[in-house]
C-alpha cells in the first residue's frame, strides 16, 4: 500500500482529537465558558488587601485556552464575558455586569487564552518546563488589562493597583501554573497513548 504523498497529521491542542468539528467546536467552547464561570465561584474575598477575589478563573482560563487552542479559547472567553457583561451571574462569587473593579481581568482572560491557545498549538504545553512558560505568559496578559483597569476604576496611582492587583494574587498563580504543568503534559500523555 502506497503512502507516498500521505502526512499523518498531528494535533495542534488537545481539543482537535475531538471529532465532529462544527458541533465539537460549539460544545468546547460553550464547555469552556462554563467551565471558567464555575471555577469563578471558588472566590475568597481579600479585602482590604484587594478588592479583587481569589478564585479559580484564572487556572480555568489558562487550561481552556491551552486545550482549545487560539480562536476556541478567545471565544470561550468572549462567550464568558459577554454573558456576564450581560447580566448571567457567573463572575467570581456569582456576580455580572460590567462594573466591579476586577472587569479588566475578564477581559483580560480573552486575551491570555488567545496567547495561551497559540503557544499551546506551538508545543507549549507538552512538557511541564514549557507549560510553565506558556502559564505565566498568560497570566502576564491577565495582569496587563486588569491591573491598569482596577486603577483606573478605583482612581488608583500605579504602585497601589500593583499592590492591589498583582502582588496578592502570585502565590496562588504560582500554584496553580505547578498544577497546569502537571495536567496538561499529562493530558497530552494520555492523548498520545490513545491517538497511537
Amino acid at each position: 500500500m502506497a503512502t507516498e504523498g500521505l502526512e499523518l497529521r498531528r494535533p495542534g491542542v488537545i481539543a482537535d482529537v475531538v471529532p465532529g468539528a462544527l458541533v465539537r467546536d460549539v460544545v468546547l467552547v460553550l464547555g469552556g465558558a462554563a467551565l471558567t464561570g464555575a471555577a469563578a465561584q471558588l472566590a475568597v474575598s481579600i479585602e482590604p488587601l484587594s478588592p479583587v477575589p481569589l478564585t479559580g478563573q484564572t487556572f480555568a482560563v489558562l487550561v481552556v485556552g491551552a486545550a482549545l487552542g487560539t480562536g476556541r479559547g478567545l471565544l470561550a472567553m468572549a462567550v464568558y464575558l459577554a454573558a456576564g457583561a450581560a447580566g448571567l451571574p457567573w463572575f467570581a462569587g456569582g456576580a455580572s455586569g460590567a462594573g466591579a473593579a476586577s472587569f479588566g481581568y475578564v477581559i483580560g482572560f480573552v486575551l491570555a487564552a488567545s496567547l495561551v491557545g497559540e503557544l499551546a498549538r506551538r508545543g507549549g504545553d507538552r512538557t511541564p518546563l514549557r507549560t510553565v512558560g506558556t502559564m505565566i505568559a498568560g497570566n502576564l496578559a491577565i495582569y496587563a488589562v486588569g491591573v491598569p483597569y482596577l486603577a483606573f476604576a478605583r482612581h488608583l496611582p500605579a504602585r497601589a493597583a500593583i499592590e492591589a492587583g498583582l502582588v496578592p494574587f502570585l502565590l496562588g498563580d504560582a500554584i496553580k501554573i505547578l498544577l497546569a504543568a502537571g495536567v496538561l503534559p499529562a493530558a497530552w500523555l494520555l492523548v498520545r497513548r490513545f491517538t497511537r
